[in-house]
């Protein structure tokens, strides 16, 4: 598969205006469950080992996040979860050539180590509602607006590459 894949104008607005996209942005909802875990893990102290595990995940998976972010501005695509139908160029290279959502998984990725480092089981909730509400209604939405916009080359994208990577069953 190519590394991109630019649609014309007229394949993108077709059909497009009438998809329902969610409008909070999933950066938003991470922060709300970075939020939500130092409410439920108050009073959990961070230890040296913890702090360390927490900090190389959170380093991984910010590096994965803001790398996906990177590739997005040098296509000269959009960011913007809220306006998929906005995307000029399909992007199928760096980390999205083994996930279709490595900005998410590295933002699920950040939740995870902030509830490793807090050493709280409770603080892995937030982490647990961010994964259903962004498989679950965002991508979907997201996935049904760039099918309109991509066509074919968008469906071999999905049938090629897992949602969320190689990662045993939740790979696909």
């Amino acid at each position: 598969m190519s590394a991109s894949h630019r649609p014309s104008v007229g394949a993108r607005r077709t059909g497009v205006a009438a998809m329902r996209v969610p409008r909070i942005p999933p950066p938003v909802l991470a922060l709300a469950g970075l939020l939500a875990q130092h409410l439920l893990a108050r009073g959990r102290r961070v230890t040296a080992a913890s702090g360390a595990v927490g900090l190389a995940g959170a380093l991984d998976s910010g590096a994965l996040a803001l790398g996906g972010d990177l590739i997005f501005h040098r296509a000269g695509t959009t960011i913007s979860p809220v306006t998929p139908s906005d995307a000029t160029v399909l992007v199928t290279s760096g980390p999205f050539a083994v996930s279709r959502n490595p900005i998410y998984a590295g933002l699920l990725g950040l939740l995870v180590s902030n509830a490793i480092a807090r050493r709280s089981a409770a603080a892995l909730l937030p982490a647990a509602a961010f994964t259903v509400l962004i498989d679950r209604v965002q991508i979907p939405a997201e996935e049904e607006a760039l099918k309109v916009v991509f066509g074919a080359p968008y469906e071999q994208y999905l049938r090629e590459v897992p949602r969320w990577g190689r990662i045993g069953p939740l790979g696909r």
